[in-house]
């Protein structure tokens, strides 16, 4: 924190004069061109009294005393200046006198330590109403607040009342430029840390939220999946390598089924159940939104299961990224062109199993899981346009 002045001055308050003819010595520290004063709890005739050399003139028992009263107090209140500032946040004339008599600050209305103390709570809650993984995101992003305060304001904290939508922008800059982080990163970290200062508000901590304006920026983010003729080619080719063989079934398991690569490898016989219609179902709650989700096992998943049915698990497990990475290689030898990863089985169930083949929206968003039918509506909206596209050409050559 960069160096800021401070004053204390000894003054009568004279409106205050007893019948003895003394008045209340006051103490005033100016600091940021704010005051705040207190009574000393000393009383001083005003003609014994020097402004300039803020002490009582006279010299006897009683002015000594109170001349090192004052010196005293003048110490104690830069001592507690000087801790004031090594602790590196923002603070105000008023922190300086509560800390001066030994009342608490409200140190939860900075925007850090604020920060902290909503961390602290969403850590309890742990297995219980959220995933571990969801503590440490909001730790990182507090951990990229701390270093944007840090450089932007030279400070260790800043005041919950200071933050505005400016704030905001400059996060937003600082994320893109310095940290080279991409739009939707970005995009998510801002999500994050809205969170504790919409809490701060419903607190009273804030009067509203200073960030009520502020806009996302847009994310173009193209679903990139297996078309169905490049889903069949994938399935019908002959691997050498049996590990090879291998993810690829999974792959394809997953392109039927549309479960994410967590709900694939916990997937065991009790997920599997007879539907109401009959037929097999995956029934299971799902890890990201802990949401059930019910899908049918079509025959093609089906024929899948039965292939490694007498094994330990219910399907081979392996890692996500030797997945990954197994899926690369896959790729080169089948000749698809799009980087294959796990997470495309799931968008190729959603775009070539389910919207090619007209399933609507709305049971889509169910199939997968999403929390809402707009995230399913901002993912695949244009592979629906595509899908409107072809058929009204179609339509144009019989008319």
């Amino acid at each position: 924190m960069k160096h800021l002045t401070m004053s204390v001055l000894f003054y009568l308050n004279k409106a205050k004069t007893n019948q003895k003819g003394v008045c209340p010595l006051y103490c005033r520290i100016t600091f940021l061109k704010k005051r705040q004063q207190f009574s000393t709890g000393h009383f001083v005739n005003p003609i014994h009294w020097n402004s300039k050399t803020q002490k009582v003139s006279v010299k006897d028992v009683n002015s000594n005393f109170i001349n090192t009263q004052l010196s005293l107090i003048t110490q104690n209140i830069q001592k507690t200046y000087l801790k004031l500032q090594l602790q590196e946040f923002e603070f105000r004339v008023n922190d300086i006198v509560n800390l001066y008599f030994g009342r608490a600050s409200n140190k939860e209305d900075n925007v850090l330590s604020y920060f902290k103390k909503y961390l602290v709570n969403i850590k309890n809650l742990i297995g219980k109403s959220i995933k571990e993984s969801t503590y440490k995101k909001s730790y990182y992003v507090y951990g990229n607040v701390a270093s944007f305060i840090k450089h932007k304001y030279k400070v260790g904290d800043i005041e919950l009342r200071k933050l505005n939508l400016q704030f905001l922008s400059d996060f937003e800059y600082y994320l893109k430029t310095e940290l080279n982080h991409k739009q939707i990163t970005i995009n998510k970290a801002i999500q994050r840390f809205r969170k504790p200062i919409r809490i701060a508000v419903a607190e009273g901590y804030l009067d509203k939220d200073p960030f009520a304006l502020h806009k996302p920026g847009r994310v173009f983010k193209e679903v990139l999946f297996l078309s169905y003729e490049e889903l069949l080619v994938l399935e019908k080719h002959s691997f050498s390598q049996v590990r090879l063989a291998i993810v690829r079934d999974l792959f394809v398991f997953c392109c039927y089924t549309g479960l994410a690569y967590n709900e694939m490898s916990n997937l065991n016989a009790t997920h599997i159940i007879k539907g109401f219609d009959e037929a097999q179902w995956i029934r299971m709650t799902r890890a990201k939104t802990s949401r059930v989700i019910n899908v049918p096992l079509l025959p093609k998943a089906q024929k899948i299961l039965l292939k490694y049915k007498g094994e330990d698990a219910i399907l081979p497990k392996i890692s996500n990224q030797k997945m990954n990475s197994y899926l690369k290689e896959i790729g080169d030898i089948v000749g698809i062109h799009i980087p294959l990863t796990h997470h495309i089985a799931r968008k190729t169930f959603a775009s070539s199993v389910l919207l090619y083949h007209e399933v609507p929206m709305e049971i889509v968003s169910e199939l997968l899981g999403h929390s809402s039918l707009k995230i399913t509506q901002s993912y695949y909206g244009k592979i629906v346009n595509k899908s409107i596209s072809q058929a009204i050409n179609t339509l144009k050559q019989k008319l």
